[in-house]
């Protein structure tokens, strides 16, 4: 136990006097700063899936009504016509044009579920970068950490790399252009 103390210790003592923890508090304000600004826009997207979801499940219900009254109806239709009565023809045509109408609304309410359904998923794709981004970041900021105690200029430089990757996927994601990873997903989904 007093090995891992005195390692750790001495560092501390000649913190100040090294030019590494400088640039190490440099880059970690900078770094944890603009994983605040992602965490932001990250949560205004999360809010954006959650009502496009919304929209989506409201529309299929509402596709899933409109079945159900055609349905209905169609069955109401065939009781009609099976009862052969010329006095149903006015009901009958009445009952065809529910119909046709209920088909076309059901297309039109399909569309906008599917629209709903692709917006949701196309702003997934910013979400699992900003998601990208933070695990990215959060990552550098421990391995400044580690830099800061062992004084490893090629840690630094790593760690440089690492938060720097993480900055230029945060970039990419706030302009919207998508450097979406399907395996990274997957491996942090």
């Amino acid at each position: 136990m007093t090995d891992i103390s005195e390692t750790i210790q001495e560092p501390i003592e000649h913190a100040g006097q090294s030019k590494i923890n400088s640039k190490v508090a440099l880059f970690v304000a900078i770094t944890a700063t603009f994983m605040a600004l992602c965490n932001v826009k990250d949560g205004n997207i999360v809010q954006a899936m959650s009502q496009a979801q919304a929209h989506s499940i409201d529309a299929w219900s509402y596709f899933q009504a409109k079945s159900t009254k055609q349905s209905i109806t169609e069955n109401a239709l065939e009781l009609l016509r099976v009862q052969n009565n010329p006095a149903n023809n006015d009901i009958i045509k009445k009952y065809e044009e529910q119909i046709t109408r209920y088909e076309k609304e059901k297309q039109e309410i399909k569309a906008q579920a599917e629209g709903f359904q692709k917006e949701y998923e196309d702003i997934n794709v910013f979400d699992d970068q900003f998601d990208m981004t933070e695990a990215l970041l959060t990552i550098s900021i421990a391995m400044f950490g580690i830099t800061s105690l062992t004084q490893k200029k090629w840690l630094l430089y790593f760690s440089c790399g690492v938060s720097l990757l993480g900055i230029v996927l945060g970039l990419t994601a706030f302009m919207k252009i998508s450097l979406h990873s399907d395996l990274v997903s997957k491996i942090l989904g």
